[in-house]
């Protein structure tokens, strides 16, 4: 099948390709906002225990207040207790997550040798409200015995990220691309706000993980959906820039987070920054790629006479001109034909196994798994601890997302010039490398490790960004959305697993960035042995892509031979 002549002579990107593109990727502003929301939803202030009675006054080493809020911005768990004395005239030593009432004290001072009583908090605490007005973790105590279900946030909603790739990767592939992109963004804003409203934790964590299974969704077939529509000249920029929109929703919620700091409030206008797009997404075209693959070349027609009015042109295309000169016959019977059954080869039930239909095929996905997973893995281990890094958390925060602009553009450069693979390892082996000068550099500069994370970053987005476009131009249409699904479900396990690798800095501080440099250097040269698909037309059938790994071959074994020659 040559699908790509559409573009040929309807053009590469005119204006009907245009206003569908910034449609599209303008959804994919909410992807980046939901997936990193929880930066600030589960922030956890600085807090103590709460005792019984109204505070007088407060100790803290040579500082003094008469009130906790007072010093609670200053105090550090690490240095010592905060000493309070009550209205009753109790003394009490107040650490986070235990307070101790202190015998018959004699002067209020800070230092006590006396008898103590120590006991639990009892679910009574005090937040430093300095900061964070008011998140989940304050208005449900996730603190002490229960910080554990704080930290469960961010992988639970990875998890729903991670089925929704490989369900909705599936069933797009089925039902169509469309019909997926309007269901899911429509959910994207309904379980956004429902989120906003949820009455308890476990609520909170169930609308959680579904917007994170639509958001997933949206972002795998959104990827799908631009490069069956845009043409290989321009293939790069547009598949790479949806990633830009990411990034900016990376932005939007550091700028949010900064401007608003009660949670409910804050996830309301993250969820309605999109919302225009449902009053035009139900308009959107399935695409020309998906049509022919299924055999439906009446919509097809009528599709390429659309955007031919649009763009200014005159259709001389016709749907059967887009099949292989072997196919024509059967298709211009096809056309023909009104409400019967199609051949039975369109529908035939489609499974992950597809992927790995030849030892070839099946090296390809290894590897291209591979190179989702890490690039998933370094690219939230990046962005989540941008907030731990010292300074401001928004400013950081901010700089991740827009860290991700120069990468996306010279990620385009580079792989129009030396090709797919010749920029992903690279960028990966530079990540490594970056994830090492972070170990060795001293921890207390703190400007040096700020700017090393920055290039962790710019190199994995890279990476990351390129990765969708190649598993795109590696496999063919009628598995495309499987194994982009698939993928960005490897992807999504790397997400889950990023935040308990950030965990692993209570065993060592650098342990984190040690696993995602290790992992990064193996994969980058695992990526040499992928095929090439710079200037290749996207591939319709399972024998196209097959024969994309054996021209490789040929041509190597052809130039070895020459050699002995």
């Amino acid at each position: 099948m040559t699908v790509e002549r559409v573009f040929d002579e309807l053009g590469h990107f005119n204006r009907f390709q245009a206003c569908l593109y910034f449609a599209a990727v303008f959804q994919a502003i909410a992807c980046g906002i939901h997936y990193l929301a929880s930066v600030f939803l589960v922030e956890a202030p600085n807090f103590v225990c709460s005792v019984p009675g109204n505070i007088t006054d407060v100790l803290y080493g040579n500082l003094t207040g008469s009130s906790l809020e007072e010093i609670l911005p200053v105090f550090k768990s690490a240095t010592g207790p905060l000493v309070v004395r009550t209205a009753e005239g109790e003394q009490w030593e107040l650490s986070r997550c235990r307070c101790a009432l202190r015998i018959n004290p004699t002067d209020f001072t800070y230092d006590f040798d006396g008898n103590k009583t120590v006991k639990a908090c009892g679910g009574n605490f005090v937040y430093d409200k300095t900061e964070v007005h008011q998140s989940i973790v304050t208005d449900w105590d996730l603190v002490c015995e229960k910080e554990w279900l704080a930290k469960l946030c961010q992988p639970t909603f990875m998890l729903g990220v991670l089925i929704g790739a490989l369900v909705f990767g599936d069933v797009a592939d089925r039902v169509g691309r469309v019909r997926i992109l309007m269901f899911t963004s429509l959910c994207q804003f309904g379980l956004g706000v429902a989120v906003a409203f949820s009455g308890n934790y476990y609520f909170f964590v169930v609308l959680r993980f579904l917007l994170a299974m639509v958001s997933s969704g949206y972002l795998v077939v959104v990827f799908v959906y631009v490069t069956e529509f845009t043409g290989i000249k321009v293939r790069t920029w547009t598949s790479m820039h949806v990633h830009a929109a990411f990034a900016v929703g990376i932005m939007v919620v550091a700028l949010t987070g900064y401007l608003v700091r009660v949670w409910w409030i804050y996830q309301i206008i993250l969820s309605i920054c999109t919302s225009p797009f449902l009053l035009f997404c139900w308009k959107f075209p399935e695409t020309p790629f998906y049509l022919m693959a299924k055999g439906r070349y009446k919509e097809t027609q009528t599709l390429l006479d659309a955007i031919a009015r649009f763009n200014g042109l005159e259709c001389r295309l016709k749907a059967e001109e887009l099949l292989e000169p072997e196919e024509r016959e059967n298709g211009r019977a096809l056309l023909e034909q009104e409400g019967e059954e199609r051949p039975s080869q369109t529908e035939k039930k489609l499974s992950i196994l597809d992927l790995f239909g030849s030892w070839r095929m099946a090296g390809r996905t290894c590897t291209v798994w591979a190179i989702w997973f890490i690039g998933s893995l370094g690219y939230y281990v990046f962005s989540l601890g941008s907030v731990n890094l010292g300074g401001n958390q928004y400013i950081n925060l901010f700089l991740a997302g827009a860290v991700e602009f120069p990468s996306y553009l010279v990620g385009c450069f580079a792989m129009d010039r030396i090709g797919r693979k010749k920029t992903c390892a690279p960028a990966l082996l530079l990540a490594g490398v970056a994830c090492m000068l972070i170990i060795v550099v001293p921890g207390d500069i703190q400007a040096l490790a700020i700017a090393l994370s920055m290039i962790g970053k710019f190199a994995i987005a890279i990476a990351f960004g390129l990765i969708y476009l190649y598993t795109c131009e590696l496999y063919p249409t009628i598995i495309r959305s499987l194994a982009v699904g698939s993928g960005s479900m490897m992807c999504r396990v790397g997400s889950v697993v990023a935040p308990f690798c950030v965990y692993l800095a209570d065993v060592w501080i650098y342990l984190p960035q040690l696993i995602v440099g290790i992992l990064a250097f193996i994969i980058g040269v695992l990526t040499l042995l992928l095929p090439e698909t710079l200037g290749k037309p996207l591939t319709t059938t399972l024998e196209e892509a097959e024969a994309l790994g054996r021209k490789k071959k040929d041509g190597l074994e052809m130039n070895q031979h020459e050699a002995k020659a």
